[in-house]
């Protein structure tokens, strides 16, 4: 038998879950989003390094990641690209590279309440290093 969901119920349940979730931080929504973005940015990092890609599934692999971002709580927007130069052989079945941290460049927004942070990651020459931050947050207070 199918089970039929009234929108209006779910609604209320999510109000409700975000209600619990948000009785748990000892902190502001603008602390929180913070936190949030940087989960997303470990997320990224630590689920994806190591995967295998080649030049036919470097799109998919950063469609991949950027949806499972994107389902995650609070988050408006994951965006991912992957640094094609990395392609320097041939085009045969050994022609793959794992990712890297020094390849992905990635923009992930969250947002909670009134407050909006963009966290940011990809390799900072300067560092030799891949550096994951929060380029704005918005309101400031």
């Amino acid at each position: 038998m199918a089970h039929h969901y009234n929108i209006d119920d779910v609604t209320a349940g999510m109000e409700d879950r975000d209600a619990v979730a948000g009785s748990r931080f000892s902190c502001n929504d603008r602390d929180r989003a913070v936190f949030e973005a940087g989960i997303k940015m470990g997320t990224i990092y630590h689920q994806f390094v190591g995967t295998p890609f080649n030049q036919d599934t470097v799109s998919d692999l950063e469609a991949t990641i950027s949806k499972t971002i994107g389902v995650q709580p609070y988050v408006e927007s994951a965006v991912v690209k992957i640094d094609r130069s990395v392609f320097d052989r041939g085009d045969d079945r050994y022609s793959y590279v794992s990712l890297t941290g020094v390849m992905i460049d990635a923009v992930v927004t969250v947002r909670i309440g009134d407050c909006r942070v963009v966290a940011e990651m990809r390799y900072d020459q300067e560092l030799d290093y891949p550096l994951m931050f929060v380029s704005s947050i918005e309101p400031q207070s």
